[in-house]
């Protein structure tokens, strides 16, 4: 008999993605099947998501959920098993998930993120249709008012899970709000909802799970310090006894050079020949240079975390030094500015493409020869992980899942042949100026260059071990419960 779990998540691959967190909601319930476990996921009914539900069947029904009428519909998309909150008051909306067209939140978040949460603890206590799961994981701020919801009702003796993706991300809201969250009184305080004064969701669900996890190992152990706690290091190190840092994976069917629909030609660690394809497909596509230079990618979200202010000022850099750069991503406004500002400047060596695109993204992985990411901080990072598999080397900052995941190219690791990209101090300028050097000088090696592309590409980061973890910890607060 398997075990039942609900996964409550604001995003999931393939229906809607804003970052790697539906990656992750996406492709975790699949591993887990390996270990006998059986996940449903509570989604938002975003429009993009309700138009690929297909058949779909209400199985409970609220006349006045926040004050909006609502309905939950199980449905399934491929493999996913899915709890939908169909609520058009709270997620019928034009634009992204959290906020309208030009990128402004919407005033009413704290409304709908707890009401997906306390759907989510209604489902805990009562379940659906005869249905009822024996642990909740909840996913980032916008899912973890689900274990606050718990705590204080009747679902308070289902184990409860939370998983950190990004603590920088923490749903903060005015004293206000809590008037209107159906929480009991003994809610508001320190041990509660309450936050420097206010409402902190993810701080909220932090303090009522029985077990809290991070997508990596490191940033489990970094988000222990005030650098990095981000105000919550007190909570955390207070509760480090049920801190889990649990690598994420990546989706192998979905990110497979051999096999992959969307580059132009398939290739593997045993036979490179087919990225040249990619790389001249890539080159047309960003207007640059059909040359043998080293060409960088970047494929990230262009804010000061990912450290995209410290790349803008070194484009002339690499430049100079003979690089070539094609830029994938949206963000702060005066980053995207400066980076289509370089695509002018150096035409031919430097493009930009402002905005997402799923698509061209496997083609920058697969032509590229190197990816920057310089992150201040980074939970785990996805994108190093495609990279790796792509064979396109990461040229990272030593920092959370970075650290985790790629081997630096020093003397001792490239003649023991397990280098698998360049490793650099975060947010030092000139540690990325020399990085970006030290790339070039490797990429100018052909055996040694190859050397590392293949060892990243027989590195093992599928979902297998991270899912082994995971599953050992349900199974740990499932029998603890019992």
């Amino acid at each position: 008999m398997s075990m039942q779990l609900l996964s409550v998540a604001s995003e999931i691959y393939p229906l809607i993605k804003t970052g790697g967190l539906a990656d992750v909601t996406g492709a975790l319930p699949g591993a887990l099947a390996d270990h006998g476990m059986a996940v449903r996921t509570l989604a938002p009914g975003y429009p993009s998501l309700m138009s690929r539900l297909g058949r779909a069947k209400s199985v409970r029904r609220y006349d006045s959920l926040f004050g909006a009428p609502a309905s939950v519909l199980a449905a399934k998309v491929g493999e996913l098993d899915l709890l939908v909150l169909d609520a058009p008051e709270f997620f019928n909306r034009e634009g992204g998930p959290y906020g309208d067209p030009t990128g402004t939140d919407w005033n009413d978040n704290w409304r709908r993120f707890a009401a997906l949460s306390r759907v989510g603890a209604d489902i805990a206590a009562e379940g659906v249709k005869g249905w009822r799961p024996q642990l909740v994981h909840a996913h980032d701020w916008q899912a973890a008012m689900t274990a606050a919801y718990m705590r204080f009702g009747p679902a308070h003796a289902v184990p409860k899970v939370v998983t950190i993706h990004n603590l920088a991300f923490q749903g903060r809201f005015g004293a206000d709000v809590f008037a209107g969250l159906g929480l009991p009184p003994e809610a508001w305080g320190v041990d509660g909802v309450e936050y420097y004064g206010g409402i902190g969701y993810l701080k909220a669900g932090l303090v009522s799970a029985d077990a809290i996890t991070t997508v990596s190992p490191t940033y489990a152990e970094e988000i222990r310090s005030p650098a990095q706690g981000m105000g919550l290091d007190g909570l955390i190190n207070g509760r480090a006894d049920r801190l889990h840092g649990i690598l994420n994976g990546v989706d192998t069917t979905i990110w497979d050079p051999t096999a992959d629909g969307l580059i132009a030609r398939h290739f593997s660690a045993r036979s490179l020949a087919g990225r040249t394809a990619n790389r001249r497909a890539l080159e047309k596509h960003f207007g640059l240079d059909q040359d043998n230079a080293p060409l960088f990618i970047i494929v990230s979200r262009l804010t000061w975390q990912k450290g995209m202010d410290l790349v803008a000022q070194a484009i002339d850099h690499l430049v100079g030094l003979g690089g070539k750069l094609a830029v994938l991503g949206a963000g702060d406004h005066p980053l995207e500015g400066a980076f289509l500002a370089a695509a002018d400047r150096h035409r031919g060596r430097v493009g930009a493409h402002i905005g997402y695109d799923e698509p061209l993204s496997h083609l920058m992985q697969a032509g590229g020869d190197a990816i920057l990411i310089p992150s201040r901080f980074e939970p785990c990072g996805l994108t190093q992980l495609y990279a790796l598999r792509y064979g396109c080397v990461p040229v990272v900052a030593r920092a959370g899942g970075l650290a985790d995941t790629v081997i630096d190219a020093n003397e001792a690791a490239v003649g023991a042949g397990a280098a698998t990209g360049v490793v650099f101090p975060p947010a030092d300028p000139l540690a990325l100026h020399g990085a970006i050097a030290r790339t070039i000088r490797l990429h100018g090696d052909r055996a040694q260059w190859q050397a590392m592309q293949r060892a990243g590409m027989r590195a093992d980061f599928s979902w297998s071990h991270s899912a082994t973890r995971y599953a050992a910890l349900f199974r740990s607060l499932v029998q603890g419960a019992a």
